[in-house]
């Protein structure tokens, strides 16, 4: 339960920063939410031309953050890493394209800002999230059911001998099978 809890907190945490990321400068003082999510899926590359909000690096941010809640909700690891793939994803695109324009990838200064750090470290904590929560557990039917090895035995149990039987009289000859002829031995 505690590792349910940890895990959807990072979970969280980590949504937040990957949508917060656009709101900051991510190349040379360029914010996110102005660099359009075309420009990552286009033979051009990234260009100075700006975006409206909602096709800005904001709308997989968003859709990420909108995956980790349904995840979170559902218990669901898997829905939870694969949000955190799609931010790394985005982000390791969007740097190769950046590199692609300007012919460089610097960091400080008029290079990487902290929209790609808080990025980065969203995907990360993404993923972290998503390695602690254990999700829902379902039964296994068709698996026999083993004791918890707390329960196992660790001696055989005794074996108490049975109380011997009277002897039973003496049997009769058989009915249905023929007599040996005495001349001819048993066959073996």
């Amino acid at each position: 339960m505690v590792r349910n809890i940890m895990g959807s907190l990072l979970a969280l945490a980590g949504a937040a920063a990957a949508v917060w990321s656009p709101f900051r400068a991510w190349y040379d003082g360029r914010h996110g939410s102005n660099i359009r999510v075309d420009d990552l899926f286009t033979g051009v590359g990234v260009t100075d031309h700006d975006a409206a909000l909602l096709g800005s690096l904001f709308l997989p941010m968003g859709f990420a953050a909108l995956l980790t809640l349904l995840g979170v909700l559902a218990r669901s690891w898997q829905a939870v890493a694969l949000a955190g793939f799609l931010v790394l994803g985005i982000t390791v695109l969007w740097m190769v394209r950046q590199a692609q324009f300007s012919h460089s990838l610097t960091a400080g200064g008029d290079g990487l800002g902290t929209g790609v750090g808080l990025a980065f470290a969203g995907g990360l904590l993404l993923f972290a999230g998503a390695f602690l929560l254990s999700g829902l557990r379902r039964p296994h039917y068709g698996q026999p059911e083993l004791p918890p090895p707390d329960d196992v035995p660790h001696a055989p149990p005794e074996i108490h001998e049975l109380p011997e039987r009277p002897s039973a009289p003496p049997s009769a000859p058989d009915p249905y099978t023929k007599p040996l002829s005495p001349d001819r031995p048993p066959k073996q």
